[in-house]
């Protein structure tokens, strides 16, 4: 079995980022993430975090069907929380541009 967890800093238009890979059976955690917020596959519960643990206002979006990195910053979100919408991200924009609208804060 090859590296279980994966974590490397990454840039998006010289921002900085980390980038998380967590190899589960049959399948990959996947998470990129600053200071502010983060992208995340479909392991995500967006649902969760905007209504049980909306007082903690977390900043998160969800990606579906990526299994890399660079496909979680290319798809477009299916979900995002009510505190990321604060911050101007909608479902249906790709990660990464969600992601660099939190990179000056």
């Amino acid at each position: 079995m090859g590296t279980i967890i994966d974590v490397k800093p990454m840039f998006i238009e010289g921002y900085p980022f980390t980038a998380i890979r967590v190899a589960l059976p049959k399948t990959n955690l996947l998470i990129v993430s600053n200071d502010v917020g983060y992208i995340m596959c479909a392991a995500l519960d967006v649902d969760l975090l905007s209504e049980k643990l909306a007082d903690r206002k977390v900043i998160a979006g969800r990606a579906v069907g990526v299994r890399t990195i660079e496909q979680l910053l290319e798809a477009p979100l299916e979900k995002v929380t009510d505190a990321s919408r604060e911050k101007g991200w909608r479902p249906g924009m790709k990660g990464k541009d969600a992601l660099l609208k939190l990179a000056d804060q």
